[in-house]
């Protein structure tokens, strides 16, 4: 059955053209059906340069393209943000924090609109602190989580509070599980995610510029995050869960953790440690589209 993507905006048909500002796309200047009419599976990340490498790497993994080919960028028009393709793959970098994904996502979503495309996962690739977990774990989000551990997020709307769900796809998630217990690398785990709106005092570190509570009131935060469920935090998985259901489109998060928020808040690790975790998601989500493809 082909699932398309749902629009919950009536005013877009009224529009002779849709311009995609950020992303230097417009239908009345691009094909969408032509351009973006076969792609299957979206992945978004934080930065261009881990999206850039991903659409090389998932080149590789479907043999498509050449060892060494350099994919341009489609929204070159624009420095706000990065976009690759590859055959059935859309490769999308989304900045950091809740407004900067929700720019993107919005024009994303109406590019897979105009685009006509059917049957789409999304899905978030990215770093996170992780809290109980070895560094090096991935968690795959069942559902992102406020600051107060409440499954929502909330936005103001024409001056009104507005409460939108943060779940995500539960079938899709056990799906990405297995494939980590296959590849057989690293530890996985499906969990809560928290997402907050800032990355020092909303983490509750003790380093940023301002701190006024003390480490044993973070501890018990982070104690209490646990035991709700919470294993990792970051800064945009509220508003990708309740967009894309809002929209209709199965999605996840699948984030690796840099370091356990129990045991401090500065990530110690050496350059090419990281650079192996960043790798992880990489290769968890490449596997599950290579599966979902049927070349494994």
């Amino acid at each position: 059955r082909e699932n398309f993507i749902h629009l919950c905006n009536p005013h877009l048909e009224k529009m002779k053209e849709d311009i995609l500002y950020h992303f230097a796309l417009g239908t009345g200047t691009h094909d969408f059906p032509t351009l973006f009419g076969d792609v299957k599976f979206v992945c978004v990340g934080g930065s261009p340069s881990r999206m850039k490498a991903f659409i090389s790497y998932i080149a590789e993994e479907l043999g498509l393209g050449s060892p060494g080919c350099d994919y341009p960028n489609i929204c070159a028009g624009t420095d706000r943000y990065a976009m690759y393709k590859v055959g059935p793959v859309l490769s999308v970098s989304h900045g950091m924090g809740i407004p900067s994904i929700s720019i993107m996502l919005h024009e994303l979503i109406k590019l897979l609109y105009h685009a006509k495309c059917s049957n789409i996962t999304i899905i978030r690739i990215g770093t996170s602190g992780g809290i109980g977990l070895e560094p090096g774990s991935v968690v795959i989000t069942r559902q992102s989580v406020d600051a107060t551990f409440k499954p929502q997020l909330e936005q103001v709307v024409l001056g009104k509070t507005v409460i939108r769900s943060t779940n995500l796809d539960e079938q899709l998630a056990k799906e990405l599980l297995q494939c980590s217990k296959e590849i057989g690398q690293f530890n996985t785990v499906i969990g809560n995610t928290m997402c907050t709106l800032d990355f020092y005092e909303g983490q509750g570190r003790l380093d940023g510029a301002i701190c006024l509570y003390d480490e044993e009131e973070k501890l018990q935060y982070l104690k209490n995050a646990y035991d709700s469920g919470v294993r990792n935090i970051e800064m945009e998985s509220s508003v990708f869960a309740a967009m894309c259901n809002l929209s209709g489109v199965k999605a996840a998060v699948v984030c690796v953790t840099l370091l356990n928020r129990l045991e401090g808040d500065q990530i110690s690790s050496s350059h090419d440690i990281l650079v192996e975790y960043q790798q992880r998601p990489q290769k968890l989500v490449g596997y599950f589209i290579k599966k979902s493809l049927g070349k494994v």
